[in-house]
């Protein structure tokens, strides 16, 4: 999740955001942040990733809710800050939490347990582009061609997609 992996968030420095406000208190310790995670997928069924500027692996548009905000619309800030893309459709498609698996330390210390919502976009404008910060790169991959230095949560979400697909619209926790 961004928020708190880079020092960024969309209403503008990580120490105004809401984790970072919280992380003033907390420190390190580990927090539960509720979030957004967002498969874009084109046409010719290749997703987009991004390499993240905290971790430099490649992982998913994400980030972490904002007070006042709504898990759609911190999804699509995300989208927008980390790839330039507006959305125009979000499916939720899975909802992930898992105590271990989600469980994200980051290069400096902080410890967030994500609960993020898993968004599929298929319908959105604009050009992939990085930006510099949150995202050091952007590309597209085939579903089968994931490169090896990626986030745990890129194949997790990507099954619970796919597990999606299969079961006709199913919602998937996992």
């Amino acid at each position: 999740m961004s928020a708190g992996s880079d020092g960024s968030s969309g209403s503008g420095s990580f120490a105004d955001s809401y984790l970072g406000k919280l992380r003033a208190v907390i420190g390190s310790r580990p927090v539960l942040m509720p979030g957004a995670r967002i498969i874009v997928e084109d046409d010719r069924g290749r997703i987009l990733l991004i390499k993240r500027g905290d971790m430099k692996l490649w992982g998913w548009p994400s980030g972490s809710a904002e007070i006042g905000q709504s898990i759609d619309a911190t999804a699509r800030q995300e989208l927008l800050e980390e790839t330039g893309l507006t959305a125009h459709r979000l499916v939720p498609v899975g909802f992930s939490s898992h105590p271990v698996d989600d469980r994200i330390v980051y290069p400096h210390g902080d410890v967030l347990h994500a609960f993020a919502m898993i968004f599929h976009c298929a319908e959105w404008s604009g050009e992939p582009r990085a930006d510099g910060h949150e995202s050091l790169d952007v590309a597209w991959y085939a579903q089968d061609g994931l490169p090896d230095d990626r986030t745990l949560a890129v194949s997790r979400s990507l099954g619970a997609l796919q597990r999606f697909k299969a079961a006709g619209g199913v919602f998937q926790l996992i």
